[in-house]
């Protein structure tokens, strides 16, 4: 028979189960929690912040990361928020960017080398074309006749300044100007542009750009693209850094009428040398839902993705990949290539398995113009 006190004994222990339980699904619910991380990508209506929002949406969400994507100047800002900005685990920056900085902490400067030297890649994504462009009615056609000229080269910081600046210099041999450059965004260079306030905008972006779909056609109409001359001696010595590369008619169809050779420079995805554990697990799960994801980030992502490789090659001197997340790609990619030659030929496969069953098993996987362009001097 069951007294008051027994009774009241057995309502604490259920309490207390109940309890228990609670906390159970506390934790379980804290741990389900998103990690809130952050990117670093680039202007408003560039292609970096839609790349961004990708990666979010495609691969960080379903990795458990609540990815902010972050606007910014460009890639010099990129690595910069890289390196000191607390929750930016990731930037989109431009390989001749990179370079630079690289460049720069070989060439002795500390600053440069505290900045670049914990970096590290995750993998390289796509070409970015370089737009020179100036007004309709200017008698320019080429990209090399815009020595002397009046020239917005993107803001201090950005990484559009960055190549403008060495592109200029690799043609000409010399620097753009003091008198004859200008540091504008995207938005402001183009308007500077058509009322005759500059005579050449350079831009650089992935295309399709929302920039030149967003523009009001009859402001369209005012401007148009100068073009890479594959004979003149300025386009070989721009070719020692950049790459020949085509702005297509079908991105724009309503600005211009034919395809406009220009040059492009390479975008990476950037990480930070991580060494704490649970950063190390995230960003190694990012990776795995990088490669899981990677086919609806090209049938859903910006247009650019279809031109992305899943792969690591090779990197420049100096340049690292960052290791857990190479390791993850890496088996990832080698998992992902089986799969596709099994199911390309797949007669060799029951053959193989049928003479050696082990052949299944899968395999192991004082300021200079450069310094404030790269925004190591105080500000």
């Amino acid at each position: 028979m069951f007294t008051t006190k027994s009774m009241r004994n057995a309502a604490r222990g259920a309490l207390a189960l109940l309890a228990i339980a609670g906390l159970i699904g506390a934790g379980a619910s804290f741990a389900a929690d998103p990690v809130p991380y952050k990117i670093t990508t680039g202007q408003e209506r560039g292609t970096y912040i839609q790349i961004g929002q990708d990666l979010s949406k495609y691969v960080a969400e379903p990795a458990g990361i609540e990815l902010e994507v972050l606007p910014s100047k460009g890639s010099a800002e990129n690595v910069q928020r890289m390196r000191y900005e607390p929750g930016v685990k990731f930037a989109l920056v431009q390989s001749d960017v990179y370079q630079a900085y690289m460049d720069m902490a070989t060439s002795g400067n500390a600053e440069a080398g505290k900045i670049i030297k914990p970096l590290r890649l995750i993998m390289p994504l796509y070409d970015e074309e370089i737009y020179f462009v100036t007004r309709a009615d200017s008698p320019m056609k080429y990209i090399h006749e815009i020595k002397g000229k009046n020239i917005s080269v993107g803001p201090i910081g950005s990484g559009t300044a960055q190549s403008a600046e060495t592109l200029y210099r690799l043609m000409f041999g010399e620097p753009i100007a003091d008198a004859n450059e200008q540091h504008l965004n995207n938005e402001d260079s183009l308007a500077r542009l058509i009322v005759g306030k500059i005579d050449v905008a350079v831009i650089v972006a992935g295309q399709p750009a929302k920039l030149f779909q967003d523009m009001n056609p009859e402001l369209l109409k005012q401007i148009k693209l100068l073009r890479l001359d594959s004979s003149a001696q300025e386009t070989a010595r721009a070719k020692q850094t950049y790459f020949p590369a085509t702005i297509r008619t079908t991105s724009y169809p309503n600005w211009i009428q034919e395809d406009t050779p220009t040059l492009t420079v390479k975008a990476f995805l950037v990480t930070y040398d991580y060494g704490l554990r649970g950063t190390v697990g995230a960003l190694s799960k990012f990776a795995d839902s990088l490669c899981t994801n990677f086919d609806t980030l090209q049938a859903n992502g910006h247009p650019k993705w279809k031109q992305v490789h899943l792969e690591l090659p090779p990197l420049t001197r100096g340049w690292k990949y960052y290791p857990p997340m190479e390791k993850h790609l890496r088996a990832c990619i080698a998992q992902r290539t089986a799969a596709a030659e099994q199911s390309q030929n797949p007669t060799r496969r029951v053959a193989t398995r049928d003479q050696d069953p082990a052949a299944q098993k899968p395999k192991k996987a004082s300021c200079s113009a450069q310094e404030k362009l790269l925004l190591l001097c105080d500000q």
